[in-house]
């Protein structure tokens, strides 16, 4: 009778054991899951013409990031297409990048890959400006620059949707400077957040050609191809990147392009 006792006692023992052991297996296992490390990478290779406020964007982009969870590296450097080094990025930036800025076909087919697989494609003003006989990057992007009138006029912007994370905080009709494209191409499959008020501001005769009518869109975005892709042309003076409104703007942009969060809550 004793030794069934001690025999009883020992199965116990062992049981309460078991669980412990699976208890804090359970624990150290979820302590050592970790929350997804974001990170983007601004790419800000000019072959046309170099906008001045690059500098200012990179350090206003590397700020929100100190300030949001996100860590940012920035390049010029072409061979930073690579599979294996656009896996560590959450999205890719492409501020105000002009002309044929890539010059392989190895960097072209890295950069289908990584929005392929889910990545994110962030363009800011001149990235539009950009890559005109590659149309995969058009249709990425989302458009194609035409012209611009001349200087930096003072016009307003319709904010058609106010419901993104993009555009939320903003007026829905937002009076700014800037120098404001005009689009030769269009996707179709776009959802426009902001347009151009084109009777807000005059043109100048020669510029009467570069007209959009009612329908001319300055930020959007759109699932493309397996990735997420945003665009926001506003972006071209230094003094953009200072301004709460278009930094709140640009951040809902990003967020959305890493994956963090939602375009539509």
């Amino acid at each position: 009778m004793r030794n069934q006792l001690k025999i009883n006692r020992l199965i116990s023992y062992l049981a309460l054991c078991a669980v412990a052991i699976l208890i804090s297996s359970c624990g150290a296992s979820h302590g050592a899951s970790k929350k997804k490390d974001y990170k983007v990478l601004i790419y800000c290779k000019t072959a046309g013409f170099h906008h001045g406020s690059i500098k200012a964007g990179i350090a206003a982009i590397q700020k929100m990031g100190a300030e949001n969870g996100f860590a940012v590296d920035s390049t010029v450097n072409e061979s930073k297409f690579t599979d294996d080094n656009l896996k560590q990025y959450s999205a890719i930036i492409f501020l105000s990048t002009t002309g044929d800025f890539f010059k392989k076909d190895e960097s072209k087919a890295a950069l289908k890959n990584y929005i392929e697989h889910g990545g994110g494609y962030v363009g800011i003003h001149a990235a539009t400006d950009a890559e005109y006989n590659w149309q995969w990057y058009g249709d990425l992007s989302g458009g194609y620059f035409k012209g611009h009138p001349g200087g930096t006029p003072l016009a307003t912007l319709d904010v058609v949707d106010s419901t993104s994370i993009a555009t939320k905080h903003l007026p829905r009709r937002w009076t700014r400077k800037d120098e404001w494209y005009h689009y030769k191409f269009i996707a179709k499959d776009l959802h426009v957040l902001i347009k151009l008020d084109e009777t807000s501001f005059k043109y100048e005769p020669k510029d009467e050609k570069l007209k959009m009518g009612a329908d001319h869109p300055l930020a959007w975005y759109h699932d493309f191809d397996g990735g997420r892709s945003f665009y926001t042309e506003l972006g071209h003076t230094d003094e953009t990147y200072s301004d709460p409104l278009f930094l709140q703007h640009l951040l809902g942009g990003i967020e959305y392009a890493m994956g963090r969060k939602k375009m539509q809550k």
